[in-house]
């Protein structure tokens, strides 16, 4: 069973479900994922830096945060949290849309919950490439990876 749900916390900005939805099911589908309990929520900076320190302890924001529930990798349960106001400093940054770049932010959290890692340079190709392809498949015009950081 693929249960998604999205929430928006973030105080002015509101997504459309409906395209968080699609590039998270584009994703299960190509991973060929059995089962996943999945919550998007979209959040503030303010937000973000207090559930950066609180759980990894740093005293910052950042654009994306990815939370498993359990170690079953076959039955995903997780939150994925995407900072909508660091999302629309890096759009800006890379000349995208800001959609393009909340998307490919929940693609790259759906990935860490998958066990994909971008702690080193190849892993980080590995995740970028992916989350290119996965763009791709939602019609949008990813950049190329090597403009950009992950």
């Amino acid at each position: 069973m693929i249960r998604i749900q999205v929430f928006n916390d973030h105080p002015r900005h509101r997504i459309r479900h409906i395209g968080t939805i699609n590039a998270v099911r584009s994703v299960v589908k190509i991973e060929r994922l059995g089962s996943m309990d999945l919550n998007v929520i979209y959040i503030n900076d303010k937000q973000m830096i207090a559930l950066n320190g609180t759980y990894l302890s740093h005293r910052y924001t950042t654009d994306v945060l990815s939370f498993s529930l359990n170690d079953n990798k076959n039955q995903i349960e997780g939150e994925v949290y995407v900072n909508l106001d660091q999302a629309q400093r890096q759009a800006k940054e890379f000349k995208v849309s800001l959609r393009e770049e909340y998307l490919r932010l929940v693609i790259h959290g759906v990935l860490h919950l998958l066990g994909y890692n971008d702690k080193k340079q190849s892993d980080r190709q590995c995740m970028t490439e992916k989350e290119y392809y996965y763009l791709s498949k939602l019609q949008l015009q990813p950049i190329h990876s090597s403009t950009r950081k992950s």
